[in-house]
């Protein structure tokens, strides 16, 4: 059955808003794994938007799971990465005026810029997972440069506004984890994910895990953190 990893960058966003020090994202990655959760996400984005450097080296000392940090795939980055050594790090691409990761990386436009940084994480003892969007190419080059793992994203069937479209992206997201599978690579899906939509997803046995992070951290604000946690594993599993 898959896995779920938990984004708590939200927790963060709400610290954040108010320049203090609650909510705590590292009390709370504690609280969703005694919940269930298979693994912890961050984002460490350029500008430390809502995770700070502070932040992944904790979570890195108590998660008791798995921690996967996600990031652009820069120098900057790839020196924390293999200081702090995350169980994992997802590639994503990354700009300052978007609100979350809109979509895929583009491994062909940035081939050599990719497959430098999966080496060198990977020559520091780091597996590496690609987020890209549900295209056969994008995952054939993710094969091709030796990445582990790719995270196929699931945004544009989660927001898709009729059941055409929606069947139509979901469809694409089916055929990319089953050619990801058939490579040998790792294959998790992310992105836009709630409770309504992931229950497409079961019987999908390519797909090793899940990650899902706003949903989860909305619901919480409504009915606590480990109860929202529990209800989405037990729609996974």
């Amino acid at each position: 059955m898959p896995g779920l990893a938990i984004n708590v960058d939200h927790v963060a966003t709400l610290r954040e808003a108010r320049k203090i020090n609650i909510p705590d994202p590292v009390t709370a990655a504690a609280i969703v794994e005694l919940a269930g959760a298979d693994g912890v996400v961050v984002h460490l984005r350029e500008d430390r938007r809502h995770i700070r450097d502070r932040d992944v080296r904790l979570l890195r000392e108590t998660i008791k799971t798995k921690l996967i940090l996600e990031m652009a795939a820069t120098s900057e980055m790839i020196a924390i990465a293999i200081e702090i050594k995350p169980d994992l790090v997802t590639l994503v691409p990354e700009k300052r005026e978007e609100l979350t990761t809109e979509g895929g990386l583009d491994i062909h436009h940035h081939k050599d810029l990719v497959s430098d940084a999966v080496q060198a994480l990977q020559k520091g003892g780091i597996p590496v997972s690609i987020f890209v969007d549900p295209d056969p190419d994008q995952i054939k080059l993710a094969h091709r440069i030796d990445a582990n793992c790719v995270e196929i994203h699931t945004g544009t069937f989660c927001e898709a506004d009729t059941p055409e479209k929606r069947s139509e992206a979901f469809e694409r997201i089916v055929d990319s984890a089953k050619l990801a599978y058939k490579l040998k690579l790792g294959v998790n899906a992310g992105h836009g994910l709630g409770y309504q939509t992931i229950k497409a997803f079961k019987g999908l046995s390519e797909i090793d895990e899940f990650s899902i992070g706003h949903s989860i951290i909305a619901r919480a604000v409504l009915v606590g953190l480990d109860r929202a946690v529990r209800e989405m594993i037990a729609l996974i599993k």
